[in-house]
């Protein structure tokens, strides 16, 4: 049966080529978090079930964060598995970003219940992996499981990033998240960087 998923309103022919093309187990792979200042890098990666119709599925970006928190409810009650990764702070100044972004990526495949045939992946960087890969620049737009990823790695980390506002308040994380505004470099000017800041990012540090 031909694999097709929607997104925008209209079927896709991404997944359904690579399923023409032998690959069964499909992951679309995404992160949220490579920018900010603080906090983890999340992952996620998603297999969606053929003839996958999720209602508002689109790139996390496109939709406000009430419509992603609905999207994420119906991804998990749909997608055939889902895994999540993640790299902490810590992790990110120890190596560096990409690092801890290809590590969030692959810990999330590892969460999936069988090894997929092939990963889509949104961006332009393989990861260190025997599993076959097709790198697509804007896959979160185009690609129904790269949506999703996005989705789902977008929801998880906003949600950890609400938890660590209420631990330093001080930050404002429940308004940007950790993402370098504003107001964030005027807060890290007075208090200075908290536990959770990555000290290896420019700016946090004075």
């Amino acid at each position: 049966m031909a694999r097709r998923v929607v997104l925008h309103g209209a079927f896709l022919p991404i997944e359904t080529e690579v399923q023409a093309a032998g690959h069964q187990w499909i992951a679309g792979l995404d992160e949220a978090g490579r920018g900010p200042l603080a906090g983890p890098v999340v992952a996620a990666a998603v297999v969606l079930p053929a003839q996958s119709h999720i209602v508002g599925l689109r790139d996390s970006k496109q939709l406000t964060a009430r419509q992603r928190d609905v999207v994420y409810d119906r991804i998990q009650q749909q997608a055939l598995a889902y895994g999540i990764g993640m790299m902490s702070h810590t992790q990110i100044d120890q190596h560096n970003i990409l690092w801890a972004t290809q590590q969030a990526m692959l810990c999330a495949v590892q969460q999936l219940c069988a090894v997929p045939d092939i990963l889509l992946i949104d961006g332009i960087t393989a990861l260190p992996s025997a599993i076959v890969q097709r790198l697509i620049i804007g896959g979160d737009a185009c690609c129904a499981s790269i949506a999703a990823a996005s989705v789902l790695a977008k929801v998880t980390r906003d949600r950890l990033m609400m938890a660590y506002a209420r631990e330093y308040p001080a930050y404002g994380f429940d308004k940007h998240k950790g993402y370098p505004t504003a107001e964030h470099y005027a807060r890290l000017r007075i208090h200075g960087p908290c536990a959770i800041h990555r000290r290896s990012f420019r700016g946090v540090v004075p």
